[in-house]
């Protein structure tokens, strides 16, 4: 278990941005004017939508993928990399183990979308699939990766039980509180989708930093809602098969390295279902023309669910995730207005 002298800090997260920024421009802070009148906010507080679908790979997950590689470039050396992904971490490690020189053998579900597989490989890594269907009675997934890391003799990196990745990913932290504080802007609620955790744990040591009072809403999938169990029972709970159309939200558990900093810093926890995320999904699309993947939708989702008591006098920041949702599967959440969410 990770003990209070091992967690990532703030200070972690401030040295790892000039790693971060010499291959990384900030992602943009969009004001969403649309949702300001949506949720009915008071005149002269605002929405801000921090968009990591503009990164290279599609989403947050490159940041941490960076961080981790250049603090084990060394240990790596002429060795691969490898890590199970449920797609955006694969493609974000594969962009940071070439901007490194390094061989990456990513392991990934084989129903992950399509646009994940391509990225994964147009940055040079090679995949290997399991059935995740039955992974939760297999174990399929885990047994691979470590066969890989002693066949190929392999490094194994974490997509978020890191305090590397942890670090990374609170690089976007500092984007949304320097953006904000260059605007003489104030934070009242921070909004991040949860799963494994790196993205958010990172976010909040940035954010706890510069806005200790802002309230921190994790967001979650009703059935991948592990966090939500954490929180109520007061430990780690392991869910043994999570659903969910969020293919990036699906893990077993927070990570240990997560856990105590989620567990000191977020507000509120909740869920939402499938069929609100797709709504969300529908909603930014018409009103900010862009398509973002349902893992990314469901921060959207839980601002217009009215779940979150918006009272305050300051801004709110609603992170989304990523972008990387296939084009046949978009368009039919689009059109599909049924109950079924199920994904194709």
């Amino acid at each position: 278990m990770a003990t209070e002298t091992t967690l990532a800090t703030v200070q972690d997260v401030r040295a790892a941005e000039p790693r971060i920024r010499e291959y990384l421009s900030p992602a943009p802070l969009i004001r969403s004017y649309a949702l300001e009148q949506e949720l009915g906010l008071a005149p002269g507080r605002c929405v801000w939508l921090k968009d990591y679908g503009w990164t290279p790979t599609g989403s947050f997950k490159v940041m941490g993928a960076l961080n981790w590689v250049h603090q084990n470039r060394d240990r790596i050396g002429d060795r691969a990399v490898t890590a199970h992904s449920s797609g955006n971490f694969a493609s974000g490690l594969s962009f940071a183990c070439k901007q490194f020189g390094k061989r990456a053998i990513i392991v990934m579900p084989d129903n992950a979308p399509q646009v994940k597989f391509n990225l994964t490989r147009f940055f040079g890594a090679e995949i290997e699939t399991y059935d995740i269907a039955n992974d939760h009675v297999t174990g399929e997934r885990n047994r691979l990766a470590e066969k890989i890391a002693q066949e190929a003799d392999a490094v194994m990196a974490s997509p978020y039980d890191d305090n590397h990745v942890i670090a990374g990913n609170g690089v976007g932290g500092l984007e949304i509180t320097g953006a904000l504080d260059s605007l003489g802007r104030r934070l009242s609620h921070f909004v991040c989708g949860v799963s494994g955790g790196g993205l958010m744990s990172g976010h909040l040591l940035s954010i706890a930093d510069s806005f200790p009072e802002a309230k921190m809403i994790a967001v979650e999938p009703d059935g991948a809602d592990d966090f939500a169990q954490s929180l109520a029972s007061g430990q780690r709970v392991s869910i043994e098969l999570p659903t969910s159309i969020c293919d990036g939200l699906l893990s077993y558990d927070v990570g240990e390295h997560n856990w105590p900093i989620l567990r000191r810093y977020v507000t509120q926890s909740l869920t939402i279902a499938d069929a609100k995320t797709i709504d969300a999904m529908r909603w930014v699309y018409c009103h900010h023309g862009l398509r973002i993947e349902p893992s990314g939708a469901i921060t959207i989702a839980s601002l217009l669910s009215g779940k979150i008591d918006l009272r305050g006098d300051g801004d709110i920041v609603a992170v989304i995730s990523g972008r990387n949702i296939d084009d046949q599967q978009f368009v039919k959440y689009l059109s599909d207005t049924s109950d079924d969410s199920s994904p194709a």
